[in-house]
């Protein structure tokens, strides 16, 4: 199974591109979210992805769907576990970025994500039941900078590693953003409580 590719790109269009790794090309579907930042490339630049890798019976021709993180990835894993929402419904769905989407299933914003591709109040109400209260990991998806220590805690640093590896962050803002935390929550003793701080220490500052 495909789960990473790094290549050349060797074709671009709406909705997929043809990346050219070891010699040989892969077509892979890409959610207009990914594409506004793919899209900025040319012929012949490097981009790597993490894959989504789709065969059933039902669909016996391999579908490649890429993403630029490998949290994308999971929410999409996630988000396909939505009844009636198989991986190609949800690839022309995702036509807002992650966060926004992980924030309005968190929010039960049942208008933001009708604004989603082909879904209607009646999906966007089951997304919500089955996903709400997962999301605050990617509601955490974004990039700046900022600088300031952090403890050493093991958990910690683990959180730390996600923020960073995962979802995007400046290791100083990744820093910044659990120090805040801790110092809201002192008595945080494992990773997902603190994902949950750092959650609503975000939503407070917006």
């Amino acid at each position: 199974m495909i789960a990473y590719l790094e290549g050349t790109l060797l074709k671009k269009e709406a909705d997929r591109i043809v990346l050219l790794a070891n010699q040989v090309g892969y077509e892979v579907l890409i959610p207009l979210f990914v594409m506004e930042a793919v899209g900025v490339k040319s012929v012949g630049d490097k981009v790597s992805l993490f894959i989504y890798y789709h065969q059933t019976e039902r669909q016996p021709k391999p579908v490649l769907i890429g993403f630029l993180l490998e949290a994308e990835r999971e929410f999409f894993q996630m988000f396909i576990s939505v009844e009636a929402i198989g991986p190609l419904k949800a690839v022309k769905a995702l036509n807002l970025s992650i966060r926004d989407i992980a924030r309005a299933i968190e929010s039960k914003n049942i208008e933001a994500l009708k604004r989603l591709n082909g879904i209607g109040e009646r999906t966007a109400r089951k997304i919500i039941a089955t996903l709400q209260g997962k999301m605050g990991k990617f509601a955490l998806i974004r990039e700046d900078e900022t600088g300031t220590p952090v403890p050493a805690d093991d958990f910690v640093e683990q959180v730390i590693g996600v923020l960073v590896d995962q979802l995007g962050h400046k290791l100083p803002e990744a820093k910044l953003m659990v120090m805040s935390a801790m110092k809201r929550k002192p008595l945080i003793a494992n990773p997902e409580d603190l994902f949950d701080e750092v959650y609503r220490g975000e939503m407070l500052n917006e």
